[in-house]
C-alpha cells in the first residue's frame, strides 16, 4: 500500500488541525493505520492509530482527549483531527500501515509502508 500524508500546516495555539493520510494499492481497512511524529532533536514517537480489523483506536497520552483518528471507507483515508494543538505538537507527522492487526499499534518497526511527512507547526 502507497500512503500520502497532507494537510499540515502553521497555525495558533489552541487552533485545529486535520491531517489526512491517503492510501493507494491497497484498503486502509486492511492495515493498522499508524500516526507517529517527529520533532526536531526528538526521536520519532507515536502518536494515534486506528486498527479497524479489531475495531479500536490508541493514542499517545500526550494527546489524548485532543486528538482523534478516523477513516473514510469511501475516499479511503484515514484523518487525524487535532484538537487544542500547543507548541509540543510542533512536528513532521507521518502515516503508516502495518499488515498485522495483532502486533504493537505503538511501535514503529511494525509499520511497512510510510507516507512522506507533513509539517505541523503550532505558534504560541
Amino acid at each position: 500500500v502507497q500512503l500520502q500524508a497532507y494537510g499540515g500546516g502553521l497555525v495558533w495555539a489552541g487552533d485545529s488541525l486535520r491531517l489526512s493520510c491517503a492510501a493507494s494499492g491497497g484498503t486502509y481497512r486492511a492495515y493498522i493505520m499508524g500516526w507517529f511524529r517527529r520533532a526536531p532533536g526528538k526521536e520519532r514517537e507515536f502518536v494515534a492509530a486506528l486498527n479497524h480489523r479489531r475495531s479500536r483506536t490508541s493514542y499517545a497520552d500526550s494527546v489524548k482527549g485532543r486528538f482523534t483518528v478516523s477513516g473514510d471507507n469511501a475516499k479511503n483515508t484515514v484523518y487525524l483531527q487535532m484538537d487544542s494543538l500547543n507548541a509540543e505538537d510542533s512536528a513532521v507527522y507521518y502515516c503508516a500501515a502495518n499488515p498485522r492487526p495483532y502486533s504493537s499499534e505503538r511501535t514503529a518497526s511494525e509499520y511497512d509502508s510510510w507516507g512522506q511527512g507533513t509539517q505541523v507547526t503550532v505558534s504560541s
